[in-house]
């Protein structure tokens, strides 16, 4: 599932190249993935110019120029791909890659351009919503505080840690509830970075082991989104490219494999439904 590095990179890709455009058509082979459904959607977007872009969580958030928005959840496996009128050979190598050719959406732009919504599971959906009410949308309403936010200092990370005392680490990771944008990939990578296993009770976190967690968290999301993200499976950005983070991971999918710390074995378990890495001698 793409996480916070990976939407905040098509975030910014979007904002450099379709705000200002304007949408003079839309088209859909998944409409129940559609909301509040495919004519109303449809009827709200014709004719209206996006003004800006930006991330809630994993969201994607395009404001139009009549007051609504469209609200975008890539879920497990959707991109967006924004495809020019005409299109180079390079850009074609990329556009045509397997990965890129589930498109269930697309809007046309009036200057012949088109982004599409390639999703291979057919998870993904895509909302049009009141601008004044993209913040009380349930899934939106409901989520806590942006891992890179400015808010999230370490003192506010602690608060939030002491109101879970007895919850393990890495379950809580990836409780949108508690913390917005960490995802599976994330959360391994940041626990190995910290030297922290994942079923540590938060209760037995001493001051300096939450400020490694703490200041992994920051570090790595932020790399992650300097390289583009990480194009683990399904991901890719809106040229169709892969990100490079994939290139730095040290534990995330890496079973079996040395570990970069000690020379021992990376392993996984579940938690939470979803399967942690980690080396069990260097995280303690």
């Amino acid at each position: 599932m793409p996480e916070l590095p990976e939407v905040q990179t098509i975030v910014s890709d979007l904002e450099e190249k379709v705000v200002g455009k304007t949408i003079m058509g839309f088209e859909s082979e998944w409409k129940k993935r559609v909301r509040p459904s495919f004519s109303n959607f449809k009827k709200g977007v014709i004719g209206k110019k996006i003004v800006n872009s930006r991330r809630i969580g994993k969201h994607i958030i395009l404001n139009l120029d009549n007051n609504f928005s469209i609200v975008i959840h890539l879920k497990m496996t959707g991109h967006l791909l924004l495809k020019p009128k005409k299109l180079s050979s390079r850009s074609a190598k990329f556009f045509d890659e397997r990965v890129n050719g589930y498109v269930r959406h697309y809007f046309e732009f009036k200057d012949g351009s088109r982004l599409e919504f390639s999703d291979m599971r057919k998870f993904a959906w895509v909302a049009l919503v009141k601008t004044k009410d993209v913040k009380k949308m349930k899934e939106i309403s409901s989520l806590g505080v942006d891992a890179l936010s400015e808010k999230l200092t370490f003192k506010k990370f602690n608060e939030l840690l002491n109101k879970k005392p007895k919850s393990k680490i890495g379950i809580i990771l990836l409780d949108q509830k508690w913390i917005a944008g960490i995802g599976n990939i994330y959360r391994s990578e940041i626990l190995f970075d910290a030297r922290i296993y994942p079923e540590r009770l938060v209760i037995n976190l001493d001051l300096n082991e939450r400020k490694k967690i703490y200041s992994a968290m920051r570090k790595i999301l932020k790399r992650a989104v300097k390289l583009r993200g990480t194009s683990d499976v399904d991901y890719r950005d809106t040229g169709g490219k892969k990100g490079t983070f994939q290139n730095f991971l040290k534990v995330y999918r890496k079973t079996g494999k040395r570990c970069v710390g000690c020379k021992g074995l990376v392993k996984t378990m579940k938690m939470g439904q979803r399967s942690v890495f980690y080396c069990e001698n260097c995280q303690k």
